[in-house]
C-alpha cells in the first residue's frame, strides 16, 4: 500500500508552467557580447520549466524556472530560428534528453560532429555524458525542442565546448570569449568519452 500525500490548489498551481509566462533567461541577455556570438553557446531563447530542489545548486541555465524540484530533473524549452543552435559541447557528468516539439532539428555527435540525424516532431535522443552533441534547426520556420539534463547539477561547470569552436567566436568579437568565460564558459572538450559512458557492443 501507498501511503498517498494530499495537496491543494495552490501547492499544486506552484507545480505548473503555463507556456505563455515563460521568458527568456537572463543569462542570454549583455556582457556586450554580439547575438551571433551567443548563437554558438545558447539556443537563440532558452525557456526553463522546472529548476532544480532548493540546496541542489544553483544555476543560470535554469534561473526563474516557474517549477522547482522534480528529482534532480531539469526542464528547458529551447527556441532556435532556422539554421541555428549550439555548437558541439559535452556534459561531464549529466545526460541531456532532446524531444521536438515543433519542426525538424539536426543533432550532430563525437568529437567533430562526424555522426549525425534528424528528428522530426515528437522524436527523443538521449546523449550520456562525456559525448560531444549539438543540435540545430533544419527546418524554414522556428522549432522548438524540449532539453531534459538529468544524473547531476546543470550549471556551467557540467557544460564544456570543443575547442573547434573558439576560432568562429573570436571572428565574430575578439572580446566574445573572455565575455563568456567570465560567465562559466569553457572551451576544453575532447577526446574519448569516460569508459562508464561508452556503449556495450551488442553481441
Amino acid at each position: 500500500m501507498i501511503k498517498t500525500a494530499h495537496i491543494d490548489d495552490e501547492t499544486m498551481s506552484r507545480r505548473v508552467a503555463r507556456f505563455s509566462q515563460l521568458r527568456p533567461l537572463p543569462v542570454q541577455r549583455g556582457a556586450d557580447i554580439p547575438q551571433a556570438a551567443l548563437d554558438i553557446v545558447y539556443a537563440r531563447q532558452l525557456l526553463s520549466v522546472i529548476g532544480l530542489e532548493k540546496g541542489a545548486g544553483s544555476t543560470p541555465i535554469n534561473a526563474q524556472a516557474p517549477i522547482i524540484g522534480a528529482g534532480g530533473m531539469t526542464m528547458t524549452l529551447a527556441l532556435c530560428p532556422p539554421g541555428q543552435g549550439p555548437e558541439l559541447h559535452a556534459h561531464r557528468q549529466t545526460f541531456e534528453t532532446f524531444t521536438v516539439l515543433e519542426g525538424r532539428f539536426e543533432v550532430c555527435w563525437n568529437d567533430h560532429g562526424e555522426n549525425r540525424l534528424e528528428l522530426d516532431r515528437f522524436d527523443t535522443i538521449s546523449v550520456p555524458p562525456g559525448v560531444c552533441r549539438s543540435f540545430r534547426n533544419i527546418g524554414a520556420e522556428d522549432a522548438l525542442l524540449q532539453v531534459i539534463i538529468t544524473g547531476g547539477v546543470h550549471d556551467m561547470n557540467d557544460i564544456d565546448f570543443s575547442a573547434a569552436v573558439v576560432p568562429r567566436i573570436e571572428a565574430i568579437d575578439a572580446e566574445a570569449r573572455p565575455r563568456l568565460e567570465a560567465l562559466g564558459f569553457t572551451f576544453t572538450a575532447a577526446g574519448e568519452a569516460p569508459a562508464a559512458v561508452r556503449e556495450t557492443p551488442t553481441r
